[in-house]
């Protein structure tokens, strides 16, 4: 099981400014992720997931993540 502050902090190394808000939809592996960061300007929705799963690859890899619905924008 991972917990939302590290997924956070996974987040926030590939995306410093990012703005982050995890959510444990059930078992802990079950998550909502919503992103906003400035880096997503200019790129495609799914070049911004891309992004962050990217940043969350091993936990996905690993199933620590088992289901990720997922959130990105940019600010407003």
């Amino acid at each position: 099981m991972i917990t939302a502050k590290e997924v956070s902090l996974l987040i926030k190394h590939s995306l410093p400014d990012a703005q982050i808000d995890v959510k444990d939809m059930g078992g802990g592996d079950h998550l909502e992720v919503n992103v906003v960061s400035a880096k997503f300007s200019g790129l495609s929705l799914v070049q911004q997931h891309q992004l962050v799963y990217g940043a969350l690859k091993n936990e996905l890899k690993t199933e620590a993540i088992h289901a990720l619905a997922l959130k990105t924008s940019t600010p407003n």
